[in-house]
């Protein structure tokens, strides 16, 4: 969307955001493990980073988030260690300091789950692009990490809480980041981009109609798992 027509809604969009705000039902975090080991078969050491989607919110425990699920799937075939550094609210830039937070461990795999809060803080997707890269090398260099799936940014204009037009505006912007995260994917060696492509009617939402619901979690967690399935780890 051009920018001049963005400047042309902000008298709509900046009380819509508000009254959003306002009224968006709070979820917190679920309660549950956030590191720990299971399964049996081949070791495989597992990051789960990102913001609240990736703190699992919309469910009742870990069991039924992102963390849970892929570790059970993952569980049938390996023996997994893993760790889930996630929060609410966090940015790519903010997910760079929580990175660099931690001492220095190594991980075969990560699963990374940014960019909503970066599109819905008015962040400029050049900036977005940058912080993800240096994530990404940080992810590589620090901690080992050989393979890297990157969830894509969520389609924001399907997401039920929002009114237009700023669902519109907001679904824009998702859309040009997913966009820019798929280019930056595709020139960096061992980094995957998995398409956000579930449907988001509002059965599979949480209720507050902007986080995943348990069938989201677990589709997104499948799909993760079909990919490794598909291209192992050496």
């Amino acid at each position: 969307m051009k920018p001049v027509t963005n400047l042309l809604r902000l008298p709509i969009i900046l009380p819509q955001a508000l009254w959003v705000a306002a009224r968006a039902v709070r979820l917190p975090e679920p309660p549950g493990p956030r590191e720990g080991q299971d399964g049996e078969g081949a070791p495989l050491r597992v990051l789960i980073l990102g913001d609240s989607s990736a703190a699992g919110v919309g469910v009742d425990h870990q069991d039924q988030a992102l963390s849970g699920r892929l570790v059970a799937r993952l569980g049938h075939t390996h023996t997994v260690y893993w760790q889930l550094w996630a929060q609410s609210g966090l940015t790519t830039s903010a997910a760079l300091r929580l990175l660099s937070e931690h001492s220095h461990q190594r991980f075969d795999l990560a699963v990374v789950a940014l960019g909503v809060n970066d599109v819905k803080n008015g962040v400029h997707v050049t900036r977005w692009q940058s912080n993800y890269a240096r994530l990404i090398g940080m992810l590589k260099r620090r901690f080992g990490v050989r393979r890297i799936y990157a969830s894509g940014v969520p389609p924001m204009g399907a997401f039920p809480l929002l009114p237009q037009p700023l669902r519109g505006t907001l679904g824009d912007r998702a859309t040009r980041f997913d966009a820019t995260l798929v280019a930056l994917c595709q020139r960096e060696p061992g980094v995957v981009h998995m398409p956000f492509d579930v449907d988001l009617d509002p059965g599979m939402m949480a209720a507050d109609g902007f986080h995943p619901g348990a069938k989201v979690y677990d589709i997104w967690a499948e799909r993760i798992v079909a990919a490794l399935s598909e291209d192992p780890l050496d």
